[in-house]
């Protein structure tokens, strides 16, 4: 009888320590930085890209058409925005995900993928927003964002 109540004591605590863990590590719902940064936009087209592999990003990922990514300059890599990041980018629905990385003389300033259309990214041209996202030590924000 007692074995039997531990058992269903662990199953029940494990469950509720999934669910408290799921929830505390949801990063897409608890962004804690915003910055104003340049947005402009590209495409996967070799006047924009690395010749010969259009897809080919910065970390190594291939871009796909319709995928809802991010270049990001080096400085707010250096903010705590990396590699698979997600972002919430002002004016745009749904979070963007870090896949790529700009030259070494942009500051501040995010390209939005756009896939083949290049239309599009015209259209977008160059604005200013606020992103969001989450970053564990935000003292790295404060010292490098003035």
């Amino acid at each position: 009888m007692y074995m039997i109540n531990c058992k269903k004591f662990l199953v029940v605590f494990s469950a509720f320590a999934l669910l408290i863990y799921g929830c505390k590590n949801n990063k897409e719902d608890d962004y804690n930085v915003t910055l104003e940064v340049t947005a402009t936009a590209y495409n996967s087209v070799e006047s924009q890209t690395k010749k010969g592999n259009i897809g080919l990003a910065a970390w190594g990922d291939t871009l796909v058409p319709g995928e809802k990514a991010i270049a990001v300059s080096r400085d707010l890599i250096t903010m705590g925005l990396s590699h698979n990041d997600s972002v919430k980018i002002e004016g745009l629905e749904g979070n963007y995900i870090v896949k790529d990385k700009m030259n070494k003389r942009w500051e501040k300033k995010i390209d939005v993928y756009m896939g083949l259309d290049e239309e599009a990214a015209k259209e977008w041209g160059k604005k200013s927003v606020t992103i969001q996202y989450h970053e564990e030590d935000t003292t790295k924000v404060n010292q490098l964002s003035r």
